[in-house]
């Protein structure tokens, strides 16, 4: 027996996620990934992030730690001074960019 698993083993064996809940989880770890990726590749840190957006930091730091669920015109916001948009995309599109990226 294996002293450890890993998370994919262990999100791929779990059972007690739908699809769906499965997909929003995905999509809120993506976001927030690329939220505090495209932070530190400016150098900014959360307080100076929360400066150019017009929130507080502790917010930034709920919303980097997955806490919140904040609307979308907060989000936008928040990625704007980024360099960053929300975005709608078919899953056909989602597909055509990971295959040819």
């Amino acid at each position: 027996m294996k002293p450890y698993t890993t998370f994919e083993e262990i999100w791929n064996k779990c059972d007690s996620l739908s699809p769906a809940e499965k997909e929003e989880i995905k999509l809120k770890v993506d976001l927030i990934g690329k939220l505090i990726e495209a932070r530190e590749e400016r150098h900014l840190t959360q307080q100076e992030l929360a400066e150019m957006c017009g929130v507080k930091q502790p917010f930034i730091s709920r919303l980097e730690r997955g806490n919140i669920d904040p609307q979308l015109t907060t989000m936008i916001k928040v990625l704007k001074p980024l360099g960053y948009k929300l975005a709608v995309i078919s899953e056909f599109e989602e597909i055509v960019n990971k295959t040819f990226v």
